[in-house]
């Protein structure tokens, strides 16, 4: 890559940035979404678990995914004690979520039964 100095700063052309762009973002980019980690996402409707799998500027996508319908009492809940409802996606199921509609995240332990 060609790199040209202008007054003591270095530039690259606009074409060989593409080349420097790294995909799957770097932990620098959003440092608190770990692929492969099990998630609790609360959304403005709904609340989900599952393993997440990518990371992108607008959604993510998990596997292993499961709709809860009701956690009871958060608090047991969110210590993996109780789930009064779940739902979970059928095996394979890739849910892409938007970002946007996400309200808080945390991590949790996957649920992959009725209840």
């Amino acid at each position: 890559m060609e790199k040209i100095v202008i007054d003591g700063e270095e530039f690259v052309k606009k074409s060989d940035c593409a080349k420097l762009k790294a995909w799957p973002p770097s932990e620098h980019d959003n440092p608190f979404m770990e692929i492969g980690v099990s998630y609790f996402i609360r959304t403005v409707t709904h609340f989900f678990t599952g393993r997440l799998i990518w990371v992108g500027d607008k959604e993510i996508c998990l596997e292993d995914a499961c709709w809860i319908a009701d956690t009871g009492r958060f608090n047991e809940f969110a210590a993996g004690k109780t789930v009064n409802e779940s739902e979970p996606f059928p095996k394979g199921a890739r849910v892409i979520i938007g970002r946007g509609s996400i309200v808080d995240m945390t991590e949790h332990e996957l649920i992959l039964s009725v209840k």
